[in-house]
């Protein structure tokens, strides 16, 4: 038998960068993302031979350890050996367990869409699924949150949790305590269709550790810093305005939103736009771009840009020639969120 389970990455519209303390604590957040058709994967084989194994296939490297006791980060798939021992603990009641983990995330470490909350929040799902421990959304997305952020010390927000369980186009809601609210939005499907046809996403090249800009965000809210708290205030009131539009359809109004948008994250904290990614905007710009988002906290990783869907194609071969290292990747939305099922 094998369990196996997938989460989708989201793609962050609006509000990012809200979410994470001390911000959300003391202001509140307000994220709009969606999901798109790039996935996370786990599998879980159960063993009877008092072992744990565990693979990060896409990274092409593993471990095997005794299952008589937690297992001890070290360096090497530490996030894996949390999620394992939070499940032994939470979901087996403290008793061993024996198996072979296998992970596996569709994009590159680093990429600003999520991928290690999506890559947690499939691998809790699929020990979930084997142990039938009952989750619902909000629960799943909490425990992932608490092995990333808390266990772990990962240094990060909540959405990407969130919007890895429910899946979908979701406005959310953060304030004191952890309190999160996601709202599922009805988007039309020509809204849809129109996003779709017109989104382009690039990666850069470059995968980043999100940890020193999130930090630096941290410190300017605790210092007062005003750009940078006014700065987040901006950010946080355009994933409203980013929700209107969607549901209006007005592409028009999103596209102002977004342009004024980069601006705001840039003076969130330095190194979230480098002289590398303002290049790369305004060479997408300059081929007929509207607009563009950097993914995630900054820094690197993928940028979204906002096309003609006529013009596409001329938009990718600029970006390709400003930088020939990065991949052009194309964008579906998804609905559904993280889900497991069992193979004979």
């Amino acid at each position: 038998m094998k369990i196996r389970s997938r989460a989708p990455l989201r793609l962050g519209l609006a509000g990012g960068g809200t979410d994470v303390s001390p911000y959300c604590d003391a202001f509140g957040g307000a994220i709009l993302n969606a999901t798109i058709g790039y996935y996370a994967y786990a599998t879980i084989e159960p063993l009877d031979d008092g072992t744990v194994e565990l693979a990060s296939a896409d990274q092409r490297n593993g471990g095997k350890y005794p299952s008589d006791a937690l297992l001890v980060p070290d360096g090497n798939l530490d996030l894996l050996k949390h999620i394992h021992n939070y499940a032994v603990e939470n979901f087996a009641a403290g008793d061993s367990l024996s198996l072979r983990l296998t992970t596996r995330v569709d994009v590159p470490p680093g990429s600003g869409l999520g991928g290690s909350s999506t890559l947690t929040v499939a691998a809790l799902k699929a020990y979930a699924e084997w142990l039938t421990w009952p989750f619902d959304n909000y629960e799943l997305a909490n425990a992932a949150y608490v092995v990333e952020r808390e266990r772990a010390a990962l240094r990060g927000g909540r959405q990407d949790q969130y919007a890895a369980a429910f899946g979908g186009f979701n406005f959310m809601e953060f304030g004191r305590d952890g309190r999160v609210l996601v709202n599922p939005l009805r988007i039309a499907p020509a809204v849809v269709s129109e996003l779709e046809a017109s989104l382009l996403l690039f990666y850069t090249g470059d995968s980043r550790s999100s940890a020193a800009i999130i930090a630096e965000q941290a410190r300017n809210v605790e210092a007062g810093n005003t750009i940078a708290v006014e700065a987040m205030h901006q950010v946080k009131q355009e994933a409203f305005q980013m929700k209107e539009c969607l549901l209006r359809g007005d592409f028009e109004q999103l596209h102002r939103v977004l342009r004024k948008s980069w601006d705001s994250k840039k003076s969130m904290a330095t190194g979230i736009v480098s002289e590398r990614i303002e290049s790369l905007y305004h060479c997408a710009l300059n081929a007929g771009a509207f607009c563009a988002r950097i993914s995630g906290a900054g820094g690197g990783g993928f940028m979204t840009f906002f096309t003609d869907p006529m013009r596409k194609l001329q938009v990718a071969d600029s970006l390709s020639r400003c930088e020939s290292n990065g991949i052009v990747y194309g964008c579906h939305f998804t609905h559904a969120g993280a889900q497991a099922w069992r193979l004979k």
